[in-house]
Parts: structure tokens; C-alpha cells; sequence
């Protein structure tokens, strides 16, 4: 009997007695039931590899002996038609999280995704959207080593070609032709290794499935938009069942418009890829100031309402972190973890800098209950080396960029890097928007300066993030709590000044310096 490791991928390979012109279309299912040691089940959809080759790979929840038997829409193919099998789960040895506190959930009710075992999961993420296209093997180990030493847990990519990237680094495509499409499993294996990469490390696989921007130079290389509704259903199912044995967090499409005329398509494509079981939680990353959370709030399959803020620090885009639609309607929409997964990319169009980007990163981390925020920087995204200039993004395109190298190392990534580790001493699972705890808003006046609050529901811990302050900062304290007062600097991850605020209804404090700061409030028994 053979054996399989618990929340890593099991394969069972099945060579097909059929020789398919085009199996995507031909063969309408292909699935393996299996039967875990306490009698549940589980369908797991599998795919095509190329020639005769066939696969499905699940990954084992539970300990034991487990049974699975296969079902092929071609019943005439006894390849793939009621093959049948057992392994045992044995019990996963690694240290990382993702191996003993499991996959990635959405638990009802929750304002954050979790592991399996129901510890709370904090999404850091990074966009490297051509990172598996692109990165050669020793530079995708240094890139995920350095992501993971950094505290981030999620990796944000693109699985097929798209406007920013033709082609994978073996001038290979996920796909050719338009209706009917033909799969290139040669591609896919390429892939393969690169997410087998990013769980190595620990990390969270975050594939954009379906490209989607429907305007700008470029377009119709991405799958999102050029794709007819059908066509772009198989290619996603096609990627959910080859990397759903993974940690992944699917990102169904990228930089799309999903509301006002391309609403329904992309509701039916989402129904269609994720309407049943399946494994993974599923976001939308919609393009710049596009809000879905109310349009999509009755639909099933979508866990995470992703946004994306914008790539400046105009009013508006400001205003729309601290002050826009996320603010105003989380607490009326069904609860869900609510991510700015593309805040202002550092170094973009050569006025974005660290303090935009940890601002906009802290704002949008407080913006609804805290579930978790993406960094990017305009050299990572796409990959560049020295001499390379970033594909198909008009002004981008002309403009000389650091190299994804250099790029991890900016001082904004840095900063993300403490931000994770500052936020985690706390239950932050448990922090909410109280834009009323400040009686004074200075972001009333200069909308760089905003001060976002949240806190716990019995007020024992209050966080205020503070981009500049030149006067005191005034909190309200409803239930007279004895506060102890402390200072984080987010530049250079150090506590300042330690105090006890005596218990009064308005808390008057004195920031240590003008500079950016957390404040942090903790109620003393």
C-alpha cells in the first residue's frame, strides 16, 4: 500500500486507453471519490498531462487509511474509469504551519481566513506576478527564503500568459487558440515546480486563474478578457484540479472589471468553477477602485472580498482606504475577510515611497476587521533584471526600474515585514474599525494625515496608526478603562515611551515624535 503525508499533495497517475484530439473538451468529468478513515468523502476532480497521462492529486486531511475510486465521463475508457486504490496518511513531520495546522479556510461568521485547526491565519502578501513565469530556480529559492524570513505568508502570482508577461522563461504558453483552446501541459509542469516552491517555504500559493483587465495594451494576451465565458470555465477548472492538492488560495480573476457590464460573466464563471466542493478559499482581485463587496455579498462561492486601492496618494485614492466603500459597508455584508491585495506598489512611476507605502498598507489593514494586506514594488511584480523594462504597461514601459532584487530589500519591504511581526502580538483577529474613538480627525484637514483606530469589542486593546503628528492625540474611553500606553515605531520597528494613563472619559496623549506611530492602548486589570 502506498503512503501519503498529511496536507501534502497525494498524485495517483492513470494512463488513458483513449487518445483525446482535445480532452478538455472531449472528456466532460474526471474525478476520483475518496473515502477518508472515519468514512467521509471527498470529490476531487482530476486533469490531463499530456500524451496518455492523467492525474489526480488530493491532499489528505486525516490519518490513516484512506480508499478512492475514479470516474470518467467516458465509461468506455477503462484507463480512467473505475480505477480504484488505498493509501495510508501518515503524519506530517515539517514544522511549518501550513503542514500541522493544515489548509487555508473561511470559517462562517469570520472577518479572517484560518488553518484548519481554527488558529487564525494573517495574510501578508506579496505580488510577484511574474515570479513563476519568469524566475529561474535559484532565484525563485532566494525570492521565497526571503519572503518567509520576512514574516509574509502569502505569494500572489499569475499561472498563465498575460498583457505583462508573453511567456513562461522556456517560451512556453498555459494555452493556444481562442474557442476551442488547446492546454499546454508542458507549461503546467513548468509551473508545478514553482508552487511546489512557494509551500515549501511555508507559503501560501495565490494564483490569479483568469487575468482580466479590459482595457490598455496588452489585453488580449490575458484570459480574463480575451476568453469567451466557456472557454475561460475549462481553463480555470483545468488549474483548480492541478494545483488543488496545494495550499492556495485561488484568485479567480486579475485586475478585473466584475460589476456593471461584465457583472454576470464573471458570476457565472465563478459559479461554474466553484459552485460545488472544491478545494482552496476564493477571492476576486478586482482593478483599481472597483468595489464588488455589495454586488457579490449573496454569492456562495467567493470567501474573500479583495480590493485594490490605486498606485498614487491622491485624495481620492486615499480617501478610498480610509474613508470609501470598504469603511462604510463591512458591517452591513456578510462577514467575509475584506484585503487590499494591490495598495500603492513602491517605487511605481517614480513617486511612491516607503512612508506611501506603509501608510496606505496600515490604513488598509485597519480599514475593516484586520485580516491582512499585499505589498508590491513596481520592479518585483514583474520580474526585472538589469537591462529589462516591464511589458505592455504604457509609461511603465519607458521607465528604467530596480531589479526584483533590489526590490525585496526596499525600505517599504522591510517595513511590511515589521508590520507583520508588530501586528501578531496581538488577537488581531479580534480588532475592528471605531473611526469614533477619535475626537479629532486630522485627515479632516489633509487626507495624508488620517489616523486609523481600531479596536477589540470590550475595548481592552486599542491601536491607532498615526502617519504624522504635530498635537496630541485625543481618544475617547466610554468605559473609563486604566490604560497602559505605548508607542511602536513602524520605520524602525521600536517601542518608544511606556506610560499609564490615568482613567478618565478622553485620553489626551503626546505623541514622542512627529514621525509615523502606532499608538497602543491595553486595559489594565
Amino acid at each position: 500500500m502506498t503512503q501519503a503525508i498529511q496536507w501534502k499533495p497525494y498524485e495517483i497517475k492513470l494512463t488513458s486507453k483513449v487518445e483525446y484530439e482535445n480532452p478538455l473538451y472531449q472528456v466532460d468529468s474526471f474525478y476520483a471519490v475518496f473515502t477518508s478513515p472515519t468514512g467521509q468523502t471527498k470529490k476531487i476532480n482530476g486533469f490531463w498531462d499530456g500524451g496518455a497521462d492523467w492525474k489526480i492529486r488530493f491532499m489528505p486531511d486525516a490519518l490513516g487509511t484512506w480508499q478512492y475510486q475514479t470516474t470518467c465521463s467516458d465509461a468506455t475508457n477503462t484507463g480512467l474509469h473505475q480505477q480504484s486504490g488505498s493509501f495510508v496518511c501518515e503524519e506530517n513531520n515539517s514544522s511549518l504551519s501550513i503542514y500541522q495546522r493544515g489548509a487555508i479556510t473561511h470559517r462562517s461568521g469570520d472577518y479572517h481566513l484560518s488553518y484548519s485547526d481554527d488558529t487564525p491565519f494573517l495574510w501578508i502578501g506579496c505580488t510577484a506576478w511574474n515570479g513563476t513565469l519568469k524566475s529561474t530556480e535559484t532565484e525563485w529559492d532566494t525570492y521565497l527564503k526571503h519572503r518567509a524570513d520576512h514574516n509574509f505568508t502569502v505569494i500572489q502570482f499569475v499561472t498563465t500568459q498575460w498583457r505583462g508577461g508573453d511567456m513562461n522563461s522556456q517560451l512556453q504558453v498555459a494555452f493556444t487558440g481562442q474557442a476551442p483552446i488547446q492546454i499546454n501541459p508542458a507549461f503546467f509542469r513548468h509551473l508545478d515546480q514553482k508552487i511546489d516552491k512557494i509551500n515549501e517555504y511555508g507559503l501560501v500559493a495565490a494564483p490569479v486563474l483568469l487575468w482580466a483587465l479590459p482595457i490598455g495594451e496588452g489585453r488580449t494576451l490575458s484570459p480574463g478578457f480575451q476568453l469567451a465565458q466557456t472557454e475561460a470555465i475549462l481553463l480555470a477548472k483545468y488549474m483548480v484540479a492541478r494545483y488543488g492538492a496545494h495550499h492556495v488560495i485561488w484568485l479567480l480573476g486579475g485586475d478585473g472589471l466584475y460589476v456593471n457590464i461584465y457583472e454576470q460573466r464573471w458570476k457565472n464563471i465563478g459559479r461554474a468553477v466553484f459552485g460545488e466542493e472544491h478545494p482552496g478559499v476564493v477571492a476576486q482581485h478586482p482593478m483599481g477602485r472597483s468595489w464588488i463587496g455589495e454586488a457579490y455579498a449573496d454569492e456562495e462561492w467567493l470567501d474573500v472580498i479583495g480590493y485594490q486601492s490605486g498606485h498614487n496618494t491622491s485624495k481620492p485614492v486615499v480617501e478610498n482606504i480610509t474613508q470609501g466603500p470598504v469603511t462604510q459597508q463591512w458591517a452591513a455584508l456578510p462577514p467575509r475577510p475584506i484585503i487590499n491585495m494591490e495598495p500603492c506598489y513602491e517605487e511605481i512611476f517614480h513617486r511612491v515611497s516607503a512612508d506611501d507605502v506603509r501608510d496606505a498598507s496600515y490604513w488598509s489593514l485597519f480599514a475593516a476587521p484586520v485580516a491582512g494586506v499585499t505589498y508590491g514594488a513596481n520592479g518585483l511584480w514583474p520580474w526585472i533584471r538589469e537591462g529589462e523594462n516591464i511589458l505592455n504597461h504604457g509609461e511603465l514601459s519607458r521607465q528604467a526600474v530596480s531589479t526584483w532584487r533590489e526590490s525585496m530589500n526596499l525600505p517599504g519591504s522591510l517595513q511590511m515585514s515589521y508590520l507583520a511581526a508588530f501586528i501578531q502580538q496581538f488577537a488581531w483577529w479580534e480588532l475592528k474599525p471605531d473611526a469614533t474613538l477619535l475626537s479629532n480627525q486630522p485627515g479632516d484637514h489633509n487626507h495624508i494625515h488620517f489616523i486609523s483606530v481600531v479596536r477589540t469589542d470590550d475595548y481592552q486593546t486599542i491601536l491607532a496608526y498615526i502617519p504624522h503628528s504635530e498635537a496630541p492625540i485625543e481618544i475617547k474611553n466610554p468605559h473609563k478603562l486604566l490604560y497602559q500606553v505605548r508607542w511602536f515605531d513602524p520605520v524602525h520597528s521600536a517601542y518608544l515611551n511606556t506610560t499609564n494613563h490615568p482613567s478618565s472619559s478622553n485620553l489626551t496623549l503626546t505623541p514622542p515624535q512627529t514621525k509615523a506611530l502606532v499608538l497602543i492602548l491595553e486595559a489594565l486589570q
